[in-house]
């Protein structure tokens, strides 16, 4: 079965992503630029240069699978942060806000009770 859960940990590449690469390119910038296993179970992110496009990529037993989405009009908003590297570590929530087009940068979260 495919689908993304707040059980998944999201990595996004902060670089600019070349929308023509697929499974052995991405698993590539993965490796060498993010420095990470691309087949770990990590769901990794990728957005173009105009940020109107989003690839994703998550090993599933046994092989990748490789999400797309291309907006029609409008742009990704990226979460923001002053963490140093290409790979930026990202929640399920703020993956959802920024594909349903929410202004990061507004969101107030509550302080709720979590066990860690």
């Amino acid at each position: 079965m495919f689908g993304l859960s707040e059980h998944h940990r999201y990595y996004l590449y902060r670089g600019i992503a070349d929308m023509r690469k697929g499974f052995n390119g991405l698993s590539g910038i993965v490796s060498n630029s993010m420095s990470s296993n691309p087949m770990d179970g990590s769901v990794y992110l990728f957005v173009n240069r105009r940020r109107d496009k989003l690839k994703i990529l998550v090993w599933n037993q046994g092989g990748f699978v490789l999400y797309y989405k291309r907006l029609e009009q409008g742009t990704f908003e990226l979460p923001g942060s002053r963490q140093e590297g290409m790979k930026l570590q990202m929640s399920w929530e703020t993956l959802v806000l920024m594909v349903r087009g929410i202004r990061l940068e507004k969101i107030k979260r509550k302080k709720r009770y979590a066990t860690h």
